[in-house]
């Protein structure tokens, strides 16, 4: 993308029909963030096994790897926002269970798996059609500022007010963060309702009015063969999986390794956690400017690379501060990567078929991963530091081998741009028509 495309999209609004789906998105992610703190320090009042409570944190992902690509062919056959409404709903109803088993004193770690299973399946859902509607609500070269800016409000949401706010609520009352996960999924629900009907079924309306993209609708067959015989797709694809397996592997116990490792209060961990998405907030703030200046495929790589190395940093240190600096960085890594890669993906894979192809690349992406959260929780077993040694090592060491892949993603974006200028026309209209 070159620069005076970027600047050209910065004077011009993203408009009103993203910033409804923006709003709906940030009272999800506020949700999101109390439960994903409260969850685990729920946990450690029922167990104090390492494995056991990073085996909480990969049913987080297993949705993903059983309902993954389901969630994608139904979003590409139904309204996005009534898909992303009832969503939101389960995860209301599955936080007020929670809350309720809590206060009669039947909670179970078992039952508590149960739960956030559920909370999954709802996550497959709603994350997967908010990334299928973006390219729907704005043009091809708003897309790394529209990404940037979601990824943005999640950051601060969760990080800054969802988290912090959780470790207080669990320390005056365990089943209180729950309570207050359920009211946001709530207003989420209702919230995402407002998104325009044009962006939400704009997959449908293409195939109805005989648009030539959309119609024969490609089949599933079709999409995986898309997926597999675009060369640089498919390494890409490959590259993110073994990267977020050996992130998660890293990350599985860390709740331990707060608690145990540095010996934090919990009513300090939603703080601590704060404190790293700092270096996230910033990585997803600047990651567009960076790709408008630097080119997508060299920020890609050091951003690999820096995540890589602040992973490790981590379990390479036993002082509280030097590991929190540490995983803040290796935050700002992740953070920079996700908005590239996120625009990448939406302008190579054709609207038609988003939905399947996303469910499929997150199946791929995340499937694995709590595979490798429980291996990650065995070994920390051993030491809680151990795992973050590996998964960071394992990052870099994959970042080195794919230094060809990851600098081409530049040149491969530009050239897949200029061949699909036509699907910009209809998101533009669509744009326009929702921005009053």
């Amino acid at each position: 993308m070159s620069t005076g495309a970027s600047v050209g999209a910065a004077r011009t609004g993203l408009g009103g029909g993203f910033g409804r789906l923006w709003t709906a998105a940030i009272a999800s992610n506020l949700a999101d963030g109390i439960g994903r703190t409260a969850v685990p320090l729920i946990a450690t009042t029922l167990t104090r096994d390492p494995a056991l409570i990073a085996g909480l944190t990969a049913v987080t992902f297993l949705p993903w790897l059983l309902f993954g690509i389901p969630a994608g062919m139904l979003l590409d056959r139904v309204d996005r926002r009534v898909a992303m409404a009832v969503a939101n709903g389960l995860r209301f109803a599955v936080a007020a269970l929670v809350a309720l088993l809590i206060a009669t004193d039947a909670l179970t770690i078992w039952s508590l798996y149960g739960c956030v299973l559920l909370f999954g399946l709802g996550e497959t859902v709603f994350d997967n059609a908010t990334t299928t509607v973006v390219p729907s609500l704005v043009t091809r070269d708003q897309l790394d500022r529209a990404n940037g800016r979601m990824q943005s409000a999640e950051i601060v949401v969760q990080n800054f007010i969802a988290t912090p706010i959780a470790g207080f609520l669990f320390a005056a009352a365990i089943a209180l963060p729950m309570w207050l996960t359920g009211s946001g999924f709530l207003i989420s629900a209702l919230l995402v309702l407002s998104v325009p009907v044009a962006a939400a079924r704009a997959h449908l309306i293409g195939a109805q009015q005989g648009d030539e993209e959309a119609v024969p609708r490609p089949g599933m067959k079709a999409v995986v063969r898309f997926l597999w015989d675009d060369r640089f797709l498919r390494k890409m694809i490959i590259l993110t999986s073994i990267t977020a397996s050996a992130l998660s592997f890293a990350q599985g116990s860390v709740v331990l390794l707060l608690l145990q490792t540095y010996a934090l209060p919990a009513s300090m961990v939603g703080v601590v956690t704060a404190a790293v998405g700092v270096g996230a907030l910033i990585g997803a703030l600047l990651s567009s400017r960076f790709v408008a200046r630097f080119g997508r495929g060299r920020v890609m790589y050091v951003a690999i690379l820096i995540s890589g190395f602040g992973v490790l940093g981590v379990g390479l240190t036993g002082d509280v501060v030097v590991g929190v600096l540490a995983y803040a960085v290796g935050a700002f890594g992740v953070a920079v990567w996700n908005v590239p890669w996120g625009a990448l993906r939406q302008a190579i894979i054709p609207g038609a078929m988003l939905g399947r192809a996303m469910g499929i690349v997150r199946t791929i992406g995340w499937g694995l991963t709590p595979i490798a959260t429980v291996l990650g929780g065995f070994v920390a077993r051993i030491d809680l530091r151990l795992p973050f040694v590996i998964g960071g090592a394992v990052v870099v060491v994959l970042a080195l081998i794919a230094t060809r892949l990851l600098l081409s993603a530049g040149r491969y974006g530009q050239a897949q741009a200029s061949t699909s200028r036509s699907s910009d026309d209809q998101n533009q209209t669509i744009s326009e028509g929702t921005a009053s």
